[in-house]
């Protein structure tokens, strides 16, 4: 079956990883989304290298592991978008387009006559959404922006990493992603308001909003303490225990989220007397007594291997599981049942690994359908089978370096 989005076009205009990141997610969900990308070198993130995608020779290609992240699904059409030609082109595409979106600076596309005042005209219901560091207002609007500077301004890093260490920024460019996530929400949200009101409109998101959203509990305590969290390494503010322990071999996570499953760690442990206690007989006093708890249980989890604690752990029914790498992550049993590893038929590596969206459908399950794209790929195609040029106009526009 078509996937939730099977009849709606997006016009991706966007580069790196936020914007399409939101556009992937439309893919997946069964959208048409054509990528526009400078001619000869196309979307930043191809040169993200190394590593880079091998062809099916086992040599190095032109496209990076990286730009594969997020770019499944989609068709690539290469137009030079400071040319006056160029520029006919996109609004021809915005004009049949249900969605556009875009990361450039602001005020960048309105210099080109592409901003959202400008295409509304053309058409009323499209749906314009504008991904930037800053947003549409405010002092900063003008300012690019990168996911690690927003990570430090919009206090990330404050509450990453060991107390006696320096601020770290998550592993992954989280201010992107959870932008294009945001995103994602916003452009749905638009398409369903448009369905009964037949009106497009203009989404402003922005990597800072994002991100301080993000931040979720850690903003809260903030306001209900008037004192800014502080970097905790891998413990909780809020949960005891809520951590890693070293193992005789290894280490394992305990997630204990109640009291119950607090007590059933202790009575799994060995250490009911700790479930006793009132200093930590409820999450409050662990949380207040949390230097003195964390101290006795490493000297308990010490005892075993981590293998032994897995088991007995799960046994129990206490929420745990190891620190794994990447290469473990998918040797997971729960991660090959679930089938986090889908491979694409790509024109030049052939299979293709990428991850599938966490995203499952009852009704409207999703498919993916196409590998990332080769730069300009579908261009002809587009211009041909969208807009109606014939073989003439595509090659005056390729001679003249338009496409």
């Amino acid at each position: 079956m078509a996937g939730p989005l099977a009849q709606v076009r997006v016009l991706d205009l966007s580069r790196v990883l936020a914007g399409p990141w939101a556009g992937q997610n439309l893919a997946d969900l069964g959208a048409e989304v054509i990528k526009v990308e400078r001619p000869k070198s196309g979307d930043d993130s191809r040169a993200f290298g190394p590593p880079w995608v091998k062809d099916a020779g086992g040599r190095d290609t032109k496209d990076s592991a990286y730009f594969t992240a997020a770019n499944r699904g989609k068709k690539s059409v290469t137009v030079n978008i400071a040319h006056p030609a160029g520029q006919a082109i996109v609004r021809e595409l915005a004009r049949v387009s249900d969605v556009l979106i875009e990361n450039y600076k602001f005020g960048d596309l309105a210099r080109y006559k592409l901003g959202y005042e400008d295409l509304k005209v053309l058409n009323p219901r499209l749906v314009y959404c504008s991904v930037t560091g800053f947003g549409q207002t405010g002092p900063w609007r003008e300012r690019p922006g990168y996911d690690f500077m927003i990570q430090g301004m919009g206090g990330m890093m404050s509450v990453t990493g060991e107390p006696d260490g320096e601020p770290q920024r998550a592993g992954v460019p989280v201010a992107d992603i959870i932008t294009g996530m945001y995103a994602s929400i916003a452009i749905c949200a638009a398409l369903a308001h448009r369905a009964h009101s037949g009106q497009g409109q203009h989404l402003d998101l922005a990597l800072l909003d994002s991100q301080i959203a993000l931040l979720a509990y850690q903003n809260t305590n903030y306001f209900a303490t008037g004192t800014p969290p502080r970097r905790i390494g891998n413990l909780h503010p809020n949960i005891v225990p809520y951590q890693p322990f070293r193992t005789a071999d290894g280490e394992v996570i305990i997630a204990c989220g109640n009291d119950n499953l607090y007590r059933k760690l202790c009575e799994a442990a060995g250490c009911l007397e700790l479930a006793d206690d009132p200093r930590f007989a409820s999450n409050g006093k662990r949380v207040e007594n949390r230097v003195e708890l964390t101290r006795l249980l490493r000297e308990i989890f010490a005892r075993r291997s981590t293998r032994e604690w897995l088991e007995l752990l799960e046994a129990a029914g206490v929420p745990n599981g190891p620190i794994n790498d990447v290469a473990q992550v998918f040797e997971e049993p729960q991660v090959r049942a679930r089938g986090i590893r889908v491979e694409l038929d790509h024109p030049v590596a052939g299979k293709l690994p990428t991850v599938a969206s966490p995203m499952r459908f009852s009704a409207t399950p999703l498919e993916y359908r196409a590998a990332p794209p080769l730069l300009g790929e579908h261009t002809e195609e587009v211009l041909r089978g969208l807009l109606g040029k014939g073989a003439p106009e595509i090659a005056r526009l390729r001679a003249e370096g338009i496409i």
